[in-house]
């Protein structure tokens, strides 16, 4: 007996996040924007039928908003990531195995439960009630039909945001509805590959032979083949793979032009990732920093740049990872005529990690090795305090660098100041 296997997402998450607090914007078009208000990343319903496409640069959606009327909002990751890990509170609540697959999607176990809809059904209600999220439902034996079914459960009012298909009849029946293209895991590149082979639905590719699977799309197309058959290919995470790297990159909200200004934000991007190293007991045994000048105006000077170190030892200290970054940012920095270069956007890598207990020791490092004080006395400050109530004095006070968002909304759910009031 297959383990049915459901994965649940929340519709227009960010959008339904900022409805939330402000219930006025229901039945009104709204759309939130990417990393310094650059281009519209999540749209109401009522806003992709005024025909505001995903990805649509800002400046170039000003007429349609003043037209209709559409209300913008910068993202706000504080207040939807606070959203979204009550939402996971919740599906934890009604399966044993929950894994987080992005800030709105879930993959769960739903084996064991008899009426696996009505399940799903009292989960939506729940995460509705509590919450006041939206979500809708996909079950399937894999986590690839999962996915063709929560999508269809997604834009067919008939199924009420539920779509159990575990039944054999039920997938033979869908998959030649559902194009190629649309399969999770399947891109552009891809789906012009299957179209020249007349591979046009999902119910086409779940015919293809696994050979010419595997040289159309490597090993990953065979996979999805498999599990287009009914075959679990991809088992769920209970817990979360280890981290390998992680990065801090920000856009900036003017051109940087001195190496200063840089640097404070090349500053601000190492201090955060240090912290996020901490959060997680890890170390970190390379450092990269990278810088480049903004790439959809070619009639400006170009320039990228980016260099990488090795910390030895391996480390978490935020004054250490600093120190090694600004060894990068001066390597990279352009050696002749710097002024005429605005940087637009910086960034800070960390590769190698590992656990902080299994790091390897140098010659005179000790295994239990105590953290800096002073990284611990300006840890403690920022969480009783909140973030950047201490930073280090090449972040800067001014902070030229920071990333625009003119239309952002309060962090109701995690400062004080912010937390709405009622009268």
């Amino acid at each position: 007996m297959k383990t049915p296997i459901a994965i649940s997402d929340s519709a227009n998450f960010y959008v339904s996040a900022e409805r939330l607090f402000e219930p006025s914007l229901k039945n009104t078009p709204v759309i939130v924007l990417s990393n310094n208000d650059g281009c519209a990343v999540a749209r109401s319903d009522e806003a992709k039928a005024l025909g505001i496409k995903m990805g649509a640069p800002f400046h170039k959606l000003k007429n349609v908003i003043s037209k209709h009327g559409v209300r913008v909002f910068s993202s706000n990751y504080t207040l939807y990531g606070d959203i979204s890990r009550r939402v996971v509170e919740v599906y934890q609540e009604f399966s044993p195995t929950v894994e987080v697959y992005s800030i709105d999607e879930c993959f769960m176990d739903l084996g064991g439960f008899k009426d696996r809809e009505a399940h799903a059904q009292k989960m939506r209600q729940a995460v509705l009630r509590r919450v006041g999220i939206p979500v809708r439902v996909g079950i399937a034996p894999t986590k690839t039909l999962a996915k063709c079914a929560n999508d269809i459960a997604k834009k067919n009012a008939l199924f009420d945001g539920v779509l159990d298909m575990m039944d054999e009849q039920l997938i033979n029946w869908i998959l030649p509805k559902v194009p190629v293209g649309n399969i999770w895991g399947i891109g552009r590149k891809t789906n012009k590959k299957l179209n020249a082979l007349g591979v046009y639905t999902a119910a086409d590719l779940q015919r293809m032979p696994l050979k010419q699977a595997r040289s159309v799309g490597t090993v990953v197309l065979e996979k999805t083949v498999l599990e287009l058959q009914g075959e679990p290919c991809l088992a769920l995470d209970e817990v979360e793979p280890p981290r390998k790297g992680m990065a801090v990159t920000r856009s900036s909200g003017t051109p940087m032009f001195e190496f200063d200004v840089l640097f404070e934000a090349v500053t601000a991007h190492a201090t955060r990732a240090a912290e996020k190293l901490r959060q997680n007991g890890l170390v970190a045994g390379t450092l990269t920093v990278f810088f480049h000048t903004n790439r959809h105006k070619p009639d400006r000077p170009q320039y990228a740049a980016s260099r990488s170190i090795q910390l030895s030892p391996m480390s978490c200290d935020t004054f250490e990872l600093v120190r090694a970054a600004r060894q990068c940012a001066r390597a990279a920095w352009p050696k002749a005529n710097s002024c005429q270069y605005g940087f637009t956007k910086a960034g800070v890598m960390l590769d190698d990690l590992l656990p902080i207990e299994k790091r390897p020791l140098t010659l005179f490092d000790v295994a239990d090795k105590k953290p800096n004080p002073a990284v611990e006395a300006v840890d403690h400050i920022n969480r009783r305090f909140g973030k950047k109530a201490i930073t280090l004095g090449s972040e800067g006070v001014q902070r030229l660098w920071k990333m625009r968002s003119a239309h952002r909304s309060p962090r109701y759910t995690t400062r004080i100041s912010d937390l709405p009031v009622v009268r």
